[in-house]
């Protein structure tokens, strides 16, 4: 998937943990709950297999590689993880299907992340890839969270939606993952004019809500120093959906996707943000850049040594 001189693979423990960098004071560790596999024309929307399958090739069952990455940003004051993966709850037909890994507590311990010190999770909507391990299923059945001393935040907007179990994307909205937080109040919800007046979660990390993929999609702001990062989620899902008009299958609204591409670029690139892409597993970061034609590419990596 990647483009560019972005991360690449070291060692072992790169699969791990995917990249480590700093925004001004901030670390930023790139962590993984594996990878997945999804089908090509799904994640590419309308865009002909000839053109997306130079940038992400396809397997015999045209399904693609894709990577999960949670973002932990450590301020000094609070330990922040951003989106959880897909978690351990999946049906035995789904991990089948997407061959997901379920590495996310691995990749933690292998990044010196204690469980017990993250004080905030923020997932940027609640599609079952996202917010997988917000709560860990034991084999009694019983879920629990598995941040045990965090605070949660999400939109409202999308746990409403998941309730509405609509044939659309009910697949993508597993109850488990979020209304047991929600129940016993370890989950915030957010809702527009709230964000509006204090986008705020914590001094330097922030939410803005980019609606086209669902609704209430949220960006999470990372600004320490006079720098920033952003974790575009699913605006943005990797490096080779860069392209304003290459979006998915599965954007609710892909119109308002790409208006909402071009009103991202319009402050990521004069402003030489760090973008953190949350599908992306061989180039999870990167800064994004106007080519001779006018089409936004990644135009720079980041150095992250291990």
């Amino acid at each position: 998937m990647g483009v560019g001189d972005g991360i690449g693979l070291r060692d072992a423990a790169e699969e791990l943990v995917r990249a480590r960098t700093e925004v001004g004071e901030f670390e930023l560790i790139v962590c993984t709950d594996g990878t997945y596999k999804l089908d090509g024309g799904a994640m590419f929307g309308v865009v002909p297999k000839p053109l997306w399958e130079k940038r992400a090739p396809a397997d015999e069952q045209n399904r693609i590689l894709l990577g999960l990455n949670t973002v932990v940003v450590r301020t000094g004051k609070h330990t922040v993880v951003i989106e959880t993966g897909v978690g351990n709850k999946q049906p035995a037909k789904m991990r089948e299907i997407q061959c997901n890994q379920e590495l996310l507590p691995q990749s933690l311990a292998a990044a010196g992340v204690r469980v017990e010190e993250v004080d905030v999770v923020v997932n940027t909507h609640l599609h079952f890839d996202h917010c997988g391990w917000n709560t860990t299923l034991h084999p009694d059945g019983s879920v629990t969270p598995t941040f045990p001393n965090a605070r949660y935040f999400a939109h409202r907007g999308e746990v409403e939606h998941g309730h509405l179990q609509l044939d659309r994307d009910r697949v993508s909205y597993l109850s488990p993952n979020y209304d047991p937080l929600v129940e016993s109040g370890q989950m915030t919800l957010l809702d527009e004019a709230g964000i509006r007046v204090n986008p705020e979660i914590c001094p330097g990390v922030s939410v803005e809500v980019f609606p086209g993929h669902t609704a209430q999609l949220m960006a999470v702001h990372v600004e320490s120093k006079g720098q920033q990062a952003c974790y575009i989620s699913d605006l943005i899902p990797t490096s080779a959906h860069l392209d304003p008009t290459w979006v998915m299958g599965y954007d609710l609204d892909p119109v308002e996707t790409i208006a909402q591409r071009k009103r991202f670029y319009s402050r990521a690139i004069p402003e030489k943000w760090l973008v953190l892409f949350t599908h992306d597993h061989e180039t999870p970061m990167g800064r994004i850049g106007f080519n001779e034609k006018g089409k936004p590419v990644l135009v720079a990596g980041v150095h992250t040594p291990f």
